[in-house]
């Protein structure tokens, strides 16, 4: 592995496992630097899927209500995770800032990076939880039928109590992981998606002398399990004294308005991107809510679907992310530029095999949300078939714009991908959805066939700028 002449000492080195598994590894950069990128990605992609997996238990209890509250509840949990996604992508900034001053040495910056992650988790969630909890009203507005707007509703105001605790996860999350410490995260996740289970098993339900909360009960096991995650990670992060010596809680009422500006500076292109991808997905979303409630729920399927696997890159973006700015931090862009590339291959070929497993297995998949064998679901089914073919044809340029995001955060370069988003996004996917699905009347089908478009032009615009970067001409010749 490549690594500065001069590594951070005492609470600011590495874990000691790292090293003697790096040691390990062997000679080739290319392989030691996948070696090194999947350290820290396994735990994180299987973070984000853990994650992930609460969203498909939440659309799995909703099947179970029926298929109103399926449709109702697609769209609330659509709405807090578009929400969550965008604050989450904001407070992303503190992983290259925290990554490139640990890489650098520098403990106390480590700090002040995330108390200020702090100030902006508030900051962010008190206008959003707000709209959250007139989720209802902002249903009705874009033209969603009444019944499924307060039905929606109520599952939000259910729900909107694990804004700011899933925000706060997120910055210690990208604390830990930037340092490379991953592990905790997949813990905490994992325990934080048992803990959905098992409340959405007895709040939906009204087990053990509770009531049955039906869908309520589906957000306040949501709202309960992020608490739970972001107060478990928190705990570890003050029990371990290599963590607690940066002291992330300290001086919380300390506002250092640079680095809170610099979080902004990086952090909210990141957020308006996030903002402009989610939003892509919720206005198909809501375009196919008015074309009937059994292509809503055949697309909730097939997106929920598709979700689920974008979580492996997602977390190879995240652990990118952190190799690029570990090693930038070291003064090293052509270590740096390699870790780029290498967590874009990652996520390149496990959605490749995805895109197999959609293309070759629908039936299947479509069996674990409904019963596919029941006459009443057959032409949700068939929706939800169609609409599996066009993402598996996507998957592969769907994980390479992701990571190649990353890679670009890792340099913190988000302005430009910023834009880049919002041509690919808004410009082409959606304007071209809308065409194919509305006006050419290939209805769900044209809408997910806008979406490819979109993020297959996204994927080789990212790719070519994060290796066409100016940090590349200029650092390699100051390493030479």
């Amino acid at each position: 592995m490549l690594r500065s002449k001069s590594q951070p000492q005492s609470g600011r080195a590495l874990p000691a496992f790292y090293f003697e598994a790096m040691h390990l590894l062997p000679k080739s950069r290319i392989i030691s630097e996948i070696y090194a990128c999947l350290f820290l990605a396994i735990p994180l992609a299987g973070a984000q899927l853990a994650q992930a997996a609460t969203s498909f238990v939440d659309t799995v209890m909703m099947g179970i209500l029926g298929s109103q509250t399926i449709a109702a509840g697609a769209l609330g949990a659509l709405m807090f995770h578009v929400l969550t996604i965008v604050g989450s992508a904001i407070l992303s900034a503190v992983s290259p800032l925290v990554a490139e001053a640990y890489g650098a040495g520098n403990g106390k910056r480590v700090g002040q990076v995330v108390r200020q992650g702090w100030w902006l988790a508030l900051m962010l969630a008190i206008p959003m939880s707000l709209v959250l909890w007139y989720g209802e009203a902002v249903l009705r507005l874009m033209g969603q039928e009444p019944e499924t707007a307060a039905l929606a509703g109520t599952y939000l105001r259910a729900i909107v109590w694990g804004y700011f605790p899933a925000l706060g996860f997120a910055v210690l999350r990208n604390f830990v992981s930037a340092l490379s410490r991953p592990r905790p995260v997949i813990v905490v996740m994992v325990g934080g998606t048992l803990v959905n289970v098992a409340f959405n098993y007895v709040l939906i339900f009204g087990k053990f002398g509770l009531p049955a909360l039906g869908v309520a009960g589906i957000g306040l096991a949501s709202t309960l399990s992020l608490w739970g995650m972001f107060v478990a990670l928190g705990l570890y992060t003050l029990q371990q004294r290599s963590l607690r010596s940066y002291g992330a809680f300290n001086n919380l009422r300390q506002f250092d308005r640079s680095i809170f500006l610099e979080l902004l500076n990086v952090g909210l292109p990141i957020g308006v991107l996030a903002a402009v991808e989610t939003s892509l997905f919720a206005i198909v979303t809501l375009l196919i809510g008015q074309l009937g409630t059994t292509l809503l729920a055949a697309h909730q399927i097939a997106l929920q679907t598709a979700s689920m696997t974008f979580m492996i890159p997602l977390g190879v973006s995240l652990a990118t992310t952190v190799r690029v700015g570990q090693l930038m931090g070291q003064h090293h862009p052509a270590g740096a530029r390699l870790a780029g590339f290498v967590g874009i291959g990652i996520s390149a070929f496990f959605m490749f095999c995805m895109g197999i497993l959609f293309w070759a297995f629908p039936t299947q998949i479509i069996s674990l949300y409904i019963d596919v064998a029941d006459p009443a679901n057959a032409t949700v089914v068939n929706l939800a078939k169609s609409l599996l073919g066009v993402a598996a044809m996507f998957q592969i340029v769907d994980g390479i714009q992701i990571s190649a995001a990353g890679a670009l955060r890792g340099i913190k370069d988000t302005r430009v991908p910023m834009l880049i988003g919002i041509f690919t996004y808004w410009g082409l996917g959606l304007t071209s959805g809308y065409i194919l699905g509305l006006r050419f009347g290939f209805g769900g089908v044209g809408l997910w066939w806008g979406l490819a478009i979109g993020l297959l032009v996204a994927a080789c615009v990212l790719t070519w700028r994060f290796g066409t970067a100016r940090e590349w001409q200029l650092g390699v010749r100051s390493e030479e």
